[in-house]
């Protein structure tokens, strides 16, 4: 069973479609991203492809490394003209068959848990500076009329013990001579690239700081705690807490997400960096695995982590972000961490393979 047979799933499609945006921006458009079949990039094709029904005439040009999981993923649009998948590798120079000019390009392909970083830091880190190059010189050359790089709250390090909630212009702690600040660290570079990009070759560039992104389409190998507790509680298993849990972060639900993503894109001023976030859906890690526990039935035990899965982990204690900035633009979450989480787990257990989590 594919997502688009749950009425849910196509349901959050639907609301994401309907929000109140300047969608003529997008009309008779062409949108070029990569990390397409990501948590997020998918998400994001499965909405502009819902919006072509109804005549936004918007061709999508994604990227991935998989045309077999590309076609997977997109059942639904299988045969429609609009929706074109390029297999490539970002961090190498982009040379395919591609139209003359591009209206949107939008970088959202990373390492984005634990256990790539650990097991491919290098990749981690390109993808995050060579790969966005790569597509900032596209963008550059086809005349794009904006460019989105999709950053992270992990650019704002540590909690200094100064504020509750981190604003677009707050920098705590990193301890940049570690494997572990390999994505952090790369993603400020690749913020401080795009503000280069703009000042030197002009490009209109916005920046949406996502943080802790779940939801239905998150990929089955994902390593972050917030999905191995939801695989352990769709399989009935125990919810297993690697740490003490008292890590307080901000997390977001993929439709809210993606929506967040296209009010920065399509109301966001150039140059300007983004969180999306919301309050309700601030939560302690051990709260969170008690919650999946409780939606799912099971409970929570702990383990001690092995040696690679603790050297992928984040030594922040405390990152919640303030989305001010962005809710003036009119954005505002429909889920907060509860529903989330119920409506993930309501999804994922009709018929979705979850073995490859483990």
């Amino acid at each position: 069973m594919s997502l688009y047979d749950h009425e849910l799933y196509m349901e959050d499609i639907r609301e994401t479609s309907n929000a109140d945006l300047p969608w003529e921006k997008l009309q008779d458009s062409t949108v070029m991203l990569s990390g397409a079949t990501g948590l997020l990039g998918s998400f994001l094709v499965d909405v502009l492809m819902y919006k072509n029904e109804s005549g936004l005439n918007c061709t999508v040009y994604a990227f991935g490394r998989s045309k077999a999981k590309a076609y997977e993923r997109f059942s639904n649009w299988d045969e429609d003209e609009h929706l074109i998948f390029v297999p490539c590798d970002v961090n190498m120079p982009l040379h395919y068959d591609h139209p003359e000019k591009v209206d949107f390009v939008l970088h959202l392909a990373s390492n984005t848990h634990p256990l790539q970083y650990a097991i491919d830091p290098i990749g981690t880190i390109t993808t995050n500076i060579i790969g966005l190059q790569n597509m900032l010189d596209f963008a550059e050359t086809h005349h794009a009329v904006r460019f989105a790089f999709a950053s992270s709250n992990e650019i704002y390090g540590e909690n200094r013990g100064d504020t509750e909630l981190f604003n677009e212009t707050y920098c705590g702690y990193i301890n940049c001579n570690t494997l572990r600040a390999g994505y952090p660290e790369s993603k400020r570079c690749g913020e401080a690239l795009c503000q280069a990009y703009k000042a030197q070759k002009g490009l209109d560039i916005v920046i949406p700081r996502f943080t802790r992104s779940y939801g239905p389409t998150m990929l089955m190998d994902d390593s972050k705690a917030i999905s191995q507790f939801i695989r352990k509680g769709l399989v009935g298993e125990d919810i297993v807490l690697k740490s003490a849990g008292t890590q307080y972060y901000s997390y977001t639900y993929v439709a809210d997400a993606v929506k967040g993503l296209l009010y920065v894109l399509l109301k966001g001023r150039s140059g300007e960096a983004y969180n999306i976030a919301d309050e309700q859906s601030d939560i302690r890690l051990r709260d969170l695995a008690s919650m999946i526990a409780d939606i799912s039935g099971t409970k929570v035990v702990f383990e001690v982590p092995d040696a690679a899965e603790a050297s992928g982990y984040s030594k922040v204690t405390k990152a919640r972000l303030d989305s001010r900035k962005l809710q003036k633009l009119g954005w505002s979450a429909e889920c907060d961490i509860r529903s989330g989480l119920k409506r993930t787990i309501d999804i994922l257990s009709k018929g979705i393979n979850v073995d490859g989590f483990d």
